[in-house]
């Protein structure tokens, strides 16, 4: 019964922060990819915006990281799983060039993409289940 309420805990937790993460990008216009464009776009129009949201989510994230660093696990049990911040793979490496080319294609970065979603537009459920379908792809080589 204990971890059946721990894993209710867990879910419910996941997702009122999901949806303020959520909510957080639609309210900083960060799923709005010509946004996101205008950031990266450093020697023409560029726009400032998506630093000043990451610098946020710094400040957000660090005390987390903080607290992930030491100790086992999370306030409701569950294991820490961090990554070596110094250890280079080649799953990193093609993970990251994955990310960087489906962003640099689409347009769209996956944090916001799951949250456009919502929109039920053609290139957001484009977008989603090609993510779908690389995280399965991660998965299977993974494995092998």
């Amino acid at each position: 019964m204990a971890r059946a309420l721990q894993s209710v805990a867990i879910t419910i937790t996941a997702g009122v922060f999901g949806a303020i993460f959520g909510t957080g990008l639609i309210l900083s216009h960060m799923v709005d990819p010509a946004r996101v464009a205008g950031f990266l776009d450093i020697t023409g129009d560029w726009n400032p915006s998506l630093a000043f949201v990451m610098g946020g989510a710094i400040v957000v994230a660090a005390p987390a990281f903080w607290y992930a660093r030491r100790h086992q696990q999370a306030l409701l049990g569950t294991p820490f799983d961090l990554p070596d911040r110094f250890r280079i793979t080649w799953q990193l490496v093609l993970g990251a060039a994955f990310f960087g080319i489906g962003w640099g294609l689409s347009g769209i970065c996956p944090g916001p993409g799951i949250v456009l979603v919502a929109s039920l537009t053609t290139p957001a459920l484009v977008f989603f289940a090609t993510v779908l379908i690389g995280l399965r792809l991660a998965d299977f080589v993974k494995h092998r």
